[in-house]
């Protein structure tokens, strides 16, 4: 009702009056507490006008009074569907907390208990997996290979599967490929559910995939191996733009030297200072590392190791502070467990760049780093072409 009409009311009262009685109006009552009623009314519509502004101000917020309740109460928040995970802050990249959202997997339901913050935010069993396919690990496999790659990076996955991916039976060994992703912002939850379904071969944790987070990617690697695949005999840590010659590196696996525990191997990095410059992508500050070198470790495109490892990584990370080089933290962890990381059988053959494509020398190698996901897809399908290649 229109204020106006509020105020008259008394008014249009005394003209009732006198068109039924016809005598003069007689003094209403109420007008002795005419002024008093309108300015309680004025102060309780005053009441209500901020009650709304603040009800309107708090729903377009970037995060919800909910979302926020439910991060002060880490998963308390009381949801009972079991397909969704309902993140708390200390699980991304402080830059990244905006983007909090509600993951709907299609894959085996989990129930997430609520967690804090154990050791440090590294320490993987801080993070939940919500996308799994532990049951991959029922064939018993000689070499597990986990790729780390982004959420987006469809193109990536689909050249892997069409290449050294695919391999399934290597040199009479079990070998199974797993891409490990976190969270991204814009990455198509239901794509990725749909892929998974297709392929069955997506781990997915809910820290942010960015990368100042490749560490933490890398121990939930390391946790997932652990937990899910403690049988395999090796696995190897592999990058998303790399040339892998599977068959070189079962061959070398099998070679009765090679050590069945305790072992780590790749391209050996000795004696690398720490980059300091802070316009450095490397750039490690002196707080987080304080050492001016890094102890010996296995370059991060590439590493294999033998798979009673991943436990022990996960146990002595506990007391080791993270830095943001992935594969020297693994150094690190390496250290402190009184391991050193040991050279290949040939050294040679795990490289990184070269300047152009040579079917002899692919034919020889276990790795090299390449460019776009199709350059593996062309080298790959030529290294396999019938004929010798050398």
């Amino acid at each position: 009702m229109p204020i106006g009409a509020v105020l008259d009311l008394s008014g249009l009262v005394m003209i009732f009056s006198k068109r039924q009685t016809g005598l003069q109006p007689i003094e209403n009552p109420c007008h002795q507490t005419k002024p008093l009623f309108r300015s309680w009314f004025q102060l309780l519509l005053l009441l209500c006008v901020v009650v709304f502004v603040l009800c309107y101000a708090l729903s377009n917020s970037s995060v919800s009074w909910q979302t926020h309740f439910a991060l002060q109460k880490h998963y308390k928040w009381p949801f009972n569907d079991k397909n969704k995970v309902y993140m708390s802050s200390h699980q991304v990249h402080p830059k990244h907390r905006h983007i909090l959202i509600e993951i709907q997997t299609t894959t085996e339901p989990s129930t997430v208990q609520p967690v804090k913050t154990q050791y440090h935010q590294a320490y993987p069993r801080n993070y939940n997996f919500i996308m799994d396919n532990k049951e991959v690990c029922k064939q018993n496999p000689f070499l597990v290979l986990m790729v780390p790659v982004a959420p987006n990076n469809v193109a990536a996955r689909d050249a892997i599967r069409k290449t050294w991916g695919k391999e399934s039976l290597v040199q009479g060994e079990v070998v199974i490929t797993l891409f490990m992703l976190g969270l991204s912002e814009g990455a198509d939850v239901d794509k990725l559910q749909q892929e998974n379904v297709q392929y069955h071969d997506l781990i997915q944790s809910d820290f942010m995939d960015t990368y100042l987070n490749l560490t933490i990617k890398t121990m939930v690697i390391m946790d997932w191996l652990a937990t899910r695949c403690p049988a395999a005999a090796y696995a190897m840590k592999v990058d998303s733009d790399m040339f892998l010659n599977i068959d070189n590196l079962v061959i070398m696996l099998q070679k009765p030297n090679i050590p069945k525990t305790n072992y780590l191997t790749g391209m050996v990095m000795t004696n690398r200072p720490v980059v300091r410059s802070k316009d450095s992508k490397w750039y490690v500050s002196e707080e987080l590392y304080p050492d001016p070198e890094y102890p010996t470790y296995t370059l991060g495109m590439g590493y294999v190791f033998s798979n009673d490892l991943p436990e022990k990584f996960v146990e002595v990370s506990k007391s080791i502070k993270p830095f943001n080089i992935e594969d020297a933290y693994i150094g690190m962890c390496m250290k402190k467990l009184g391991f050193t990381p040991t050279s290949p059988p040939d050294p040679s053959q795990f490289q990184a760049y070269n300047s152009k494509y040579n079917r002899c020398e692919f034919s020889k190698v276990i790795t090299f780093i390449l460019g776009p996901p199709q350059e593996l897809v062309d080298y790959w399908t030529d290294l396999k072409k019938p004929g010798p290649p050398c």
